[in-house]
């Protein structure tokens, strides 16, 4: 349960909650009932097993599914028991990624996302829409953007190390999270008011932190008046209001031309559009909250997961720690040193190969279509198994192995690593996850070198993978 109080003087959004949990239900009646002629093979389960392997068992489910029934299977989802076809090859990869959007819609594949993230979502936009939202969040992610991030990353990332000691035994996952989540909330939100943060950050917490339990219950709405699921929706009640109250207090903000938060940032590009009378492009505060919980649960616990990891598996190998540990300390903030800030970004782009936050990146066909000689009805849904193509020995030598030097000078084959999806729906956040990434890498290895505590294996949580018992390592000050 959330113990922080929320703070007076917050707008009744009690109206906009309510609608969006009705509308963005996911039904499972959109779509024809599918038969199983031309799919590839896959388990005969009832759905709801299948569902339940799926989400909860992911890690295991999907290399069996690969040894059973080879590179490309089908598995059967509820509600309505759609079919779900899994790919594995980079060749297959490439078509999925490649296809027509307007065919291939990834909106409406996640849609199970819909009750928290909202209609206006990125990750549930498709066709003309998408295409508008993605180029109004863009400017707030190029190169130029992130180089401005970079000092507030490091200041918080610092400031979390700051209240470190020497031979702590830390759960890493709690530790990035709580960095991730500083970074989002101040540089996506710009919340500088601490009781507003305060009781932002439990209730975000309590959002990311859900059992596939809790998702599977958005189809069924009678669960939500009872234990967990009537928690979760009370959640979602009091985070709407925290964040109808900062979007609506941005606009009228005094300092607004001269804050390089993203809310300020769309804040001022939607009055700029009304005053050009570019209604199209003018941006509702329902549409502000969506987009904004969409990068804020997108890119929170992704990047803490897999800084977990790489800490973890860091801690592992004193030889890998060395030369991570030197990175971390070559360079000055005026004067990066290339090749450190490549390795630490290698560190990272390892760990997300080899413990994927992600399982899956789907699409569904709304018209019938063809993958690479495989032809597809309307209604199926597709989409590459992360899990498998990242540990495909074809495409990564020793693939059980923790070897960040598979991105140095060099990059994984085409359509082989996606841990940010690929094609016109790629994360925009990509840049962004991997800065992070090495400014907080920087800051901790920069003062400690770290040992692994026991071992450590995925489980999941909501939609993503992280570290059962939270990537524990011990602290050693230099």
């Amino acid at each position: 349960m959330v113990s922080v109080d929320l703070p007076p003087g917050l707008p009744d959004t009690t109206g906009e909650t309510r609608h969006r949990f009705t509308v963005m239900r996911p039904t499972g009646g959109e779509e024809p009932r599918v038969g199983d002629d031309g799919l590839p093979p896959g388990p005969r389960w009832p759905a709801i097993l299948q569902t339940v392997a799926l989400l909860r068992f992911r890690h295991r489910f999907h290399p069996w599914l690969a040894r059973r029934y080879g590179d490309r299977f089908t598995v059967r989802l509820v509600p309505g028991g759609q079919p779900l076809v899994l790919f594995t090859r980079p060749e297959d990869v490439r078509e999925v990624f490649a296809a027509d959007p307007a065919v291939f819609h990834a909106g409406r594949a996640n849609g199970i996302l819909g009750p928290i993230m909202g209609q206006h979502s990125l990750l549930l936009q498709d066709g003309a829409e998408h295409q508008r939202a993605r180029k109004l969040l863009m400017p707030a992610f190029n190169g130029q953007a992130l180089h401005g991030y970079r000092a507030l990353v490091r200041d918080i990332a610092r400031a979390e190390v700051d209240d470190w000691s020497d031979g702590d035994e830390l759960a890493t996952l709690d530790r990035t999270n709580a960095v991730t989540l500083e970074v989002i909330l101040r540089v996506v939100f710009g919340v500088t008011d601490e009781r507003r943060l305060a009781a932002l950050r439990p209730r975000v917490n309590a959002t990311v932190d859900v059992s596939p339990a809790v998702l599977l219950g958005w189809s069924y709405p009678v669960l939500q008046r009872f234990g967990l699921w009537r928690r979760t929706v009370q959640t979602q009640h009091e985070l709407d209001r925290l964040l109808f109250a900062e979007v609506r207090e941005r606009r009228d903000a005094a300092d607004l031309d001269q804050r390089a938060d993203v809310l300020s940032r769309l804040v001022r590009a939607s009055r700029e559009a009304e005053l050009e009378g570019r209604t199209a492009d003018v941006l509702g505060d329902t549409e502000l909250r969506d987009q904004l919980i969409t990068l804020l649960l997108a890119g929170h616990e992704t990047t803490a997961s897999a800084l977990a990891w790489a800490l973890w598996e860091l801690g592992r190998d004193e030889d890998l720690l060395a030369r991570s540990t030197a990175a971390a300390r070559a360079g000055t903030e005026d004067d990066r040193d290339v090749e450190a800030d490549a390795w630490l970004e290698a560190v990272v782009k390892e760990s997300m190969r080899l413990h994927p936050i992600i399982p899956i990146v789907n699409r569904t066909l709304v018209e019938p279509a063809t993958i690479n000689g495989l032809d597809l009805a309307a209604g199926v849904t597709v989409g590459p198994s992360i899990v498998v193509s990242h540990a495909r020995s074809e495409a990564f030598d020793d693939p059980a192995a923790f070897r960040p030097d598979r991105f140095v000078g060099t990059n994984p084959a085409p359509n082989t690593w996606i841990p940010f999806g690929g094609g016109v729906r790629r994360c925009i956040g990509a840049g962004f996850s991997l800065m992070e990434g090495v400014e907080v890498l920087r800051a901790v290895l920069a003062t400690y070198d770290v040992e692994a505590v026991g071992p450590d294996r995925p489980k999941v949580r909501n939609i993503t993978s992280v570290p059962r018992d939270g990537a524990r390592v011990r602290l050693r000050r230099r």
